[in-house]
């Protein structure tokens, strides 16, 4: 099959991050110049949405591949015969949600992913939303006294606190690599840096960002509840409607997001992949 370059058209999403690409044909193998149009937009915008992506699960995993290293979630196991794939699910029956908190994934991982792709497979008729929240905007909104405070700090970051946070990930791991005993925690500096663009970030999330280094938790809660509240301004965020087929594809680096957990009694099915990260700097 040969392989032709594509147009893309870009909408931006808000005045902070996402944008909508179209005009792209995920039925055609993608040749290398639109693979890195794609990710420039990305690093750009830190959050893409493609509205009609429809990938079954083998081309989805062959898509995500393009950008990075696939990775196994280790608290939920993976579709059968596609490990690298996580299923999401909430049943009509079921109140609370995966992730149902702000956060960056798996943050307490020493190498968190670089990168997270959702397609949606069933949605409910209205809600279930995903909101992302630009970490880098956030930092740059911050007063040159405080960012100097927080570039020498670091922040351990803990998977108890999924629990604590009460969200479906810790009611799923019997099915995973994980047990319930196991705790992962991993220490990250509060300011990243971009490996490829150079932003710096606020890396630190009410999911998973349990106190600072050195610091108890009682001590580092007033500082660690305003960085919470700060980045989730709506003026660093955008909004995601999803429909079957729909993807998004963001940047665990530089943004946040949030399930929205208002269609109970309806079921709602996602499929997510992580792409293999490093070591924040």
């Amino acid at each position: 099959m040969s392989v032709t370059a594509q147009r893309l058209t870009v909408s931006r999403a808000s005045g902070s991050c996402g944008a909508e690409v179209s005009g792209l044909d995920l039925a055609a193998p993608l040749d290398a110049r639109t693979v890195a149009e794609l990710r420039a937009i990305w690093l750009e915008h830190g959050v893409l949405f493609l509205r009609e992506a429809n990938l079954p699960p083998a081309r989805f995993l062959e898509f995500a591949g393009l950008f990075g290293t696939p990775v196994e979630y280790p608290f939920v196991r993976g579709l059968d015969g596609f490990p690298q794939i996580t299923p999401v699910i909430k049943e009509p029956h079921e109140r609370i949600n995966f992730g149902g908190v702000w956060h960056s994934d798996t943050a307490y991982l020493e190498r968190p992913p670089m990168a997270t792709m959702l397609i949606a497979r069933e949605v409910p008729p209205a809600g279930g939303d995903t909101i992302f929240a630009d970490a880098r905007a956030a930092y740059d909104a911050l007063s040159p006294g405080l960012r100097a405070t927080l570039e020498g700090l670091r922040a351990v970051n803990s998977s108890r606190k999924a629990d604590a946070s009460k969200t479906r990930e810790d009611r799923q791991r019997e099915r995973g690599a994980v047990t319930n005993a196991e705790v992962l925690e991993g220490i990250h500096p509060v300011v990243r840096t971009h490996p490829e663009t150079g932003r710096k970030a606020l890396y630190v999330n009410l999911g998973h960002t349990a106190h600072f280094e050195g610091w108890t938790v009682e001590e580092s809660k007033p500082l660690l509840d305003f960085l919470f509240a700060h980045i989730t301004k709506p003026e660093f965020t955008c909004r995601f409607r999803w429909a079957p087929g729909s993807l998004a594809f963001w940047d665990n680096r530089s943004v946040q997001h949030y399930p929205v957990n208002d269609y109970h009694g309806h079921r709602r099915e996602m499929h997510r992949i992580t792409l293999q990260g490093d070591v924040p700097v």
